[in-house]
């Protein structure tokens, strides 16, 4: 054998060797590098995640019944005349408050007084002629019937002296009641018929308050009962009316109890016509569980809350959370009541929630309040 053909054999050799290293050894390394990755992902553990939480509590919940409303004067009426008649003056200002009996239009009253003045004269001269007449019938120089004709013509213009002092009446337009008016309908010459309107008048120093509520409610419902009223108006602010009519049928159509309330309104803030929200008030409830409304997840598959504890983590003290499934009643100024799931002094996660899983670590905020080393349960 040559040495030529040595070396070949020995450069195949080699060649030989290389390739049976090489996927020998990519098997080793990636087996190698699966096995650190494999270490390295059960020894790293997430941070803690950052969250509020809030203990639960025992508090007095507020019961009512809620609905949409309307609010109505107990006196509104568009004032207008009886009779027609040519406006000669206006005695009022739109907007302004007005009392009872005030004159708000004059109509020409020329003819009635006219009238009133003939008829003003007869009756001077019926009486004139009945006293004469009574005289001579005493000295039998005059009949009684004189007498009778005589007293009946007095009688006679004293009815149409007060007749048309009535239709004189009815020229000079006066306020029914006590109220504020509206904007004016009429002008200075312009001639109206009877029933033409003039100016709205309100009495807005009290109004009702006109809702419904379901045939259901009927039971928890009696006069005197308190409502409270809110108005997009005012923010913020709560009226107080007391429930005074309960309407004695149900209807038909919508199965619903049509309910009347009357509110004082002393600032004349509210105007018929607005809007309410309603709630009347029911006895409260004692002893209900209450936590912060954000403490709770809502869900279609069921309402749920991060209940927080302690445990300990390779002989490390931490905390956790777990998942607990929730039954809510009624929610009131932020705060929802837990009737099944939540017990009192139990400590909630109150935000964060949705980067929570169960057995998560978690740490508190440095803003939260909660002292959680003396009130959270171990595990």
């Amino acid at each position: 054998m040559g040495p030529v053909r040595l070396r070949g054999k020995i450069l195949l050799g080699v060649a030989l060797v290389v390739m049976v290293l090489i996927p020998v050894g990519l098997v080793g390394f990636n087996t190698f590098r699966a096995h650190l990755m494999a270490h390295i992902f059960s020894t790293m553990k997430p941070p803690p995640e950052t969250i509020e939480a809030t203990t639960a509590e025992t508090a007095t919940v507020p019961q009512g019944l809620t609905a949409i409303g309307t609010l109505q004067a107990v006196h509104q009426v568009t004032v207008a005349p009886e009779v027609g008649g040519r406006v000669v003056d206006i005695l009022f200002t739109a907007g302004a408050q007005v009392h009872a009996h005030d004159p708000l239009v004059q109509l020409n009253d020329g003819p009635e007084q006219g009238d009133l003045a003939n008829y003003k004269a007869q009756a001077v001269n019926a009486e004139v002629n009945l006293a004469r007449s009574q005289k001579l019938v005493g000295r039998q120089f005059e009949t009684q019937v004189n007498v009778d004709l005589n007293r009946a013509q007095l009688g006679q213009a004293n009815g149409l002296i007060a007749k048309t002092q009535a239709q004189i009446a009815q020229k000079l337009i006066r306020a029914p009641f006590d109220g504020r008016l509206g904007i004016r309908q009429i002008d200075l010459g312009q001639y109206l018929s009877a029933g033409s309107a003039i100016v709205t008048l309100t009495d807005l120093d009290q109004l009702y308050v006109n809702f419904s509520l379901p045939e259901q409610a009927l039971s928890q419902l009696s006069s005197g009962q308190t409502v409270d009223i809110a108005v997009d108006a005012f923010p913020g602010q709560v009226f107080k009316a007391v429930l005074t009519t309960i309407e004695p049928q149900i209807s038909v159509d919508t199965r619903a109890i049509s309910l009347q309330a009357t509110l004082a309104n002393p600032r004349h803030l509210l105007q018929p016509g607005m809007s309410t929200n309603i709630t009347v008030e029911l006895p409260p409830l004692t002893n209900q569980v209450v936590v912060p409304e954000t403490a709770v997840d809502f869900s279609l598959y069921g309402d749920a809350v991060f209940t927080v504890f302690h445990s300990d983590d390779a002989g490390k003290p931490v905390l956790k959370v777990h998942r607990s499934f929730v039954k809510t009643g009624a929610r009131f100024n932020g705060k929802v009541v837990i009737l099944d799931g939540v017990d009192p002094g139990q400590v909630v996660a109150k935000s964060g929630q949705l980067k929570l899983s169960n057995d998560a670590v978690v740490q508190l905020s440095s803003g939260d309040l909660l002292q959680p080393p003396a009130t959270l349960p171990k595990d």
